[in-house]
């Protein structure tokens, strides 16, 4: 059987036509192969991720007006300070830099750049609930040690808990900023006993584009 075309199309246009369906028909196979063969980490992360704004809205180097108290209950207004951060590595309250800080690494996490971190191995943990909230989690090892347990809100993908050293971090308030959003306060809990002893929240943050004059890495 031969396939007769009406002699006002030409077969020119009828072969790019079908060579154009066939390559988008290419394109979404391959889409869908590649979401189906990333891991289950990678699927998490990329959601993590996307309900922050995206990769390219993630914070990186911020100033931030805070406040924060010590004790088993939040404190108004608590002690106010201004820091500026470009976590992992560094973390200035006014141009002093603070050297060896745990603090550097939690607002790594808050912030998502270690699950970008290609030294980043990631392990998917089982779901736990917390205060009421079903969640995912992902334990990082080799960018950081000792390991750090990270906990997803499994409706929202926002970040709810963070397991590291001896301490819990349980955050809230999220706000968005700029295309992608952070958690504004944090609430650290002894691992040991589930006591509170600290309180952390962000007032404002500000993106940064370079580091301020009188500050060095």
């Amino acid at each position: 059987m031969s396939l007769s075309l009406p002699n006002h199309v030409p077969c020119r246009r009828v072969f790019w036509s079908c060579a154009l369906m066939l390559a988008a028909m290419t394109s979404l196979n391959s889409s869908h192969a590649d979401d189906s063969s990333a891991s289950p980490e990678m699927k998490l992360v990329s959601k993590v991720i996307a309900a922050a704004g995206g990769d390219d809205k993630l914070l990186t180097l911020f100033r931030m007006e805070e406040r924060y108290n010590a004790g088993k209950e939040a404190v108004t207004p608590g002690t106010p300070r201004v820091s500026v951060v470009e976590p992992p590595k560094s973390w200035w309250i006014g141009t002093k830099e603070r050297g060896t800080e745990p603090a550097k690494i939690t607002a790594w996490a808050w912030t998502l750049g270690v699950l970008k971190d290609p030294k980043s191995k990631l392990e998917l943990l089982p779901d736990i609930t917390d205060n009421e909230k079903s969640l995912s989690g992902l334990r990082i090892t080799e960018s950081v040690d000792p390991a750090l347990d990270m906990y997803f809100d499994k409706e929202t993908s926002e970040l709810v808990r963070v397991d590291w050293r001896n301490d819990i971090y349980r955050f809230s308030d999220w706000k968005d900023f700029e295309g992608t959003k952070y958690p504004a306060k944090c609430a650290m809990f002894r691992r040991n006993s589930g006591e509170p002893w600290f309180f952390h929240e962000i007032v404002s943050i500000e993106r940064l584009q370079e580091l301020p004059e009188g500050l060095q890495r």
